[in-house]
């Protein structure tokens, strides 16, 4: 589950949605695995000079030997729904299992570790800076895998975002059943080792400290066993005890937060179990909303603060817990508000879960669409409308070569008027006199 964090403490504020956090500055962050993060980031700044966002002009990927195999560089200038993915570092390529063939982020393989940066790429928007962000996922071949990563935008007008450059460092770990694993193998080494030398030279030796210490026990079913890294093999799958009818509201948040409890997250249960415990948190948001009250107190206890612009995100935090993963309450926040908004029967949240496109992160995305506020006005559109209808000054017979509708030129003063000496074939000039001109 991902943790973001902002990297610019004083970033303009911008639009949040209703129950969205807004990024946090991170820890400081020392010389360990985060070094190749904290020198993008350093990369970053130093394009940057006195422009709000460095220039993609300024970037080249395929140059930077230190973390360009661990990067991708999105371009969403032309489409911000389905970024195209113009740069893809060949380590990254590798772990992924990825040919050349990917060319947008829907694309993407949805468990890979290249998801992990693209997932984000509207949290930058959003936030209008770097943005890292750390945290553990079980990837495509089912290999635990820390990770830590960037997500830095970029401008080609230096005004408006439309790339974003993300790096990624990452390192496989040892899943629970391997360690636990290990852990069985090393108690039973120290169980049989011989016991240490009587010599006082090496009483007090390295071996010391297996005199008279009694062997590990065996680990049972019940220190967990049985658990392992797949909802298909998770033993059973357990459901909390059915609610009475006339159960209060604080039966209702137990209830909810047994079945919380049991999804445990749904890397680790089976996505019937999360989707179970989310329509019990639906069912106890509801319930709230008919005893005010009750909800009041149970917050003050839980030390939480109600929102009025973000009413489910209390209720999340009652069910899964204050300090959850706050993508993932954003997330269930999320789709509680959907359900209401919806009008969703108490009950039936689980199923529409299941049915819906894409799931929880479908209707996640289609809450968040609802949320979104209308597209914005692109200024370069309307100044070309501008001059559009302004009234020609004068016209002058020239036949140039192609078809665009502006032309910049560059012309000479005479006694007589002007002498068009040549066309700017730069298209990036051409926008900006017409910014500049409308």
């Amino acid at each position: 589950m991902d943790s973001l964090r902002g990297f610019e403490e004083d970033a303009p504020a911008a639009w949040q949605g209703d129950d969205e956090p807004a990024p946090e500055r991170p820890p400081e962050i020392g010389v360990d695995e985060r070094r190749m993060h904290v020198r993008a980031y350093n990369y970053w700044v130093s394009l940057l000079g006195d422009r709000p966002f460095p220039s993609i002009q300024d970037v080249d990927p395929q140059s930077l030997e230190d973390f360009g195999p661990n990067s991708v560089l999105l371009d969403f200038s032309a489409d911000p729904e389905d970024p195209a993915v113009a740069f893809l570092g060949h380590a990254l390529r590798s772990e992924c299992e990825l040919d050349r063939s990917i060319e947008r982020i829907s694309e993407v393989p949805g468990r890979s570790l290249l998801s992990r940066l693209t997932d984000h790429y509207l949290q930058i928007i959003a936030n209008r800076a770097p943005i890292g962000f750390e945290a553990e996922f079980i990837g495509l071949h089912g290999r635990p895998t820390l990770y830590r990563g960037i997500l830095m935008p970029l401008s080609s007008n230096g005004e408006e975002i439309d790339f974003v450059y993300g790096v990624i460092n990452w390192k496989v770990i040892a899943d629970n059943e391997t360690t636990d694993a290990l852990a069985i193998e090393v108690g039973q080494s120290v169980a049989a080792a011989p016991a240490p030398s009587e010599s006082p030279v090496w009483a007090d030796g390295p071996t010391a400290h297996l005199e008279d210490e009694p062997a590990l026990p065996a680990l049972s079913e019940e220190a967990g066993l049985t658990l392992s890294l797949w909802p298909e093999e998770v033993e059973g799958d357990a459901v909390p005890a059915a609610l009475d009818a006339d159960a209060g509201l604080a039966d209702r948040l137990g209830h909810a937060r047994e079945s919380a409890s049991l999804a445990l997250g749904a890397d680790r249960r089976s996505r019937a179990a999360l989707y179970r415990a989310l329509d019990d948190a639906y069912a106890f948001a509801r319930a709230a909303a008919a005893a005010p009250d009750d909800y009041a107190e149970l917050l003050e206890d839980a030390g939480i603060k109600a929102q009025a612009r973000a009413p489910m995100t209390p209720v999340v935090k009652l069910v899964f817990g204050a300090d959850y993963d706050k993508t993932r309450l954003t997330e269930f926040a999320a789709a509680l508000s959907w359900a209401e908004r919806e009008g969703i029967v108490v009950g039936s949240l689980a199923d529409h879960l299941e049915s819906f496109p894409g799931g929880l992160k479908g209707i996640v995305a289609a809450e968040r669409a609802h949320r979104r506020p209308a597209a914005k006005a692109d200024p370069l559109a309307e100044s070309r409308a501008r001059l559009r209808a302004a009234p020609p000054i004068a016209e002058v017979p020239v036949q140039l070569p192609g078809e665009e509708e502006f032309v910049l030129m560059v012309a000479r003063r005479t006694g007589a008027g002007l002498a068009l000496v040549a066309p700017v074939a730069d298209r990036r000039l051409v926008e900006q006199a017409i910014r500049k001109t409308a």
